[in-house]
């Protein structure tokens, strides 16, 4: 019965901390040091600073969506002699490259074979000769005043990259949980990494948006999965920071079904496990300090322990329920027999097409535990394939 307790409460605690706490800690400090100390500023002349940027766009048989693509991008507000725009076609089989071409202006990379984003990044970097590179992906809208947003932050010397908000559009159509749940999701992770970099730096960076110091990309491996998290994590190593700027955003719709955001899930899974054992030096505090902290803190926890301890703590309550008649453990049972079949019914509900908001907490949460089991089986098999497997959107 002891050691029943002692494995429920350290799991409660680190699940608690993984999802709830490390934000809480970050704010309450935030609140301290804003007490305590004089807020600092951009430098004065910020709003002249208008460096060389290329934006580099990675498609994959984008045949629907590249004209929009390519129009949204023609009128974001930056000076066109300074603004650079890639495009890499590599592997599309459809109209897309042809489409390309009829854009003036547009810088086409296509190779006919297919090697993933990884090996197309790395491929079209040797060509950008600007300051900054910019990423962000086919299926997203940036708005006017991202480049400005985001080049700004690079008057400050330590930033080595900046992250821009992801956001998921609520299609008022829809009546999918699972892009309900996504949107509800992003828009925690946002909060989260707004307290990040002011605390410290963004915990990686999401390839929707962002930036790097051209001068800082390291190449990437082939078989990386989370490029854009390798690719910020890597210049966080170097000592520089990784800003964010909600100011500066990418929009998308939500996923096309369960089916699609389950796919997108466990490839992202499988990322991370494999992410961890890429950086597994960024898991010395004494040598990387308040980066290792937070690393851990808000991924590794996360990606690692959260889905293995959640199962565990039930198991754990139900068997001191069992063996005591203790109310807390009573009413704490009761309270996770609800949240999973909450979850449940959600996820029955969502084969039905019946959409019901209370239930996307709970439904997105066990949805993405579940992925996370599903993505380290395909990470330890090397199953999950580096190529582009697009989750259809709505």
């Amino acid at each position: 019965m002891y050691l029943l307790k002692i494995i429920f409460w350290l799991s409660l605690i680190i699940i608690f901390y993984s999802y709830l706490g490390y934000g809480i800690v970050l704010w309450i400090y935030l609140k301290l040091r804003t007490f305590f100390t004089l807020k600092k500023s951009l430098p004065i002349n910020y709003y002249d600073f208008e460096p060389d940027v290329t934006l580099v766009i990675a498609t994959f048989n984008e045949e629907l969506i590249i004209k929009e693509k390519i129009e949204n991008t023609f009128k974001i507000n930056y000076p066109k002699n300074k603004l650079k725009i890639i495009v890499v076609a590599d592997g599309s089989s459809d109209n897309t490259v042809n489409m390309i071409r009829q854009f003036p202006g547009i810088e086409l990379y296509y190779k006919p074979e297919r090697e993933g984003k990884s090996a197309a990044i790395n491929r079209v970097m040797p060509f950008v000769t600007s300051a900054i590179t910019i990423f962000c992906d086919a299926n997203t809208d940036l708005n006017t005043e991202s480049i400005r947003e985001i080049v700004k932050h690079y008057t400050i010397p330590e930033i080595g990259a900046v992250a821009g908000e992801k956001k998921v559009v609520e299609l008022s159509k829809s009546k999918s949980i699972a892009g309900a749940g996504e949107g509800l999701y992003w828009k925690y992770e946002s909060a989260l990494k707004k307290l990040d970099a002011q605390f410290y730096t963004v915990v990686g960076a999401a390839g929707e948006l962002f930036s790097i110091r051209t001068s800082l990309f390291e190449h990437v491996e082939k078989n990386i999965l989370l490029d854009d998290f390798i690719i910020s994590m890597k210049i966080c190593q170097k000592g520089y920071r990784v800003m964010y700027e909600p100011k500066a955003y990418a929009t998308e719709a939500p996923s096309f079904s369960l089916k699609e955001e389950e796919k997108r899930k466990i490839r992202i899974a499988a990322g991370g496990f494999q992410s961890i054992f890429i950086l597994k030096d960024l898991l010395n505090v004494f040598k990387y300090g308040k980066l290792s902290f937070q690393y851990i803190s808000h991924r590794v926890l996360r990606w690692l322990l959260c889905p293995v301890l959640l199962p565990i703590l039930f198991l754990c309550n139900l068997l001191i329920f069992f063996q005591s008649n203790d109310t807390f453990f009573t009413l704490f049972l009761i309270m996770q027999s609800l949240f999973y079949l909450s979850a449940i019914i959600g996820w029955f509900f969502t084969f039905r097409n019946i959409k019901v908001k209370f239930l996307y907490i709970s439904y997105y949460f066990v949805f993405m535990n579940f992925a996370m089991y599903l993505g380290f089986f395909r990470f330890i098999n090397k199953s999950q394939s580096v190529l582009w497997d697009k989750a259809k959107r709505q």
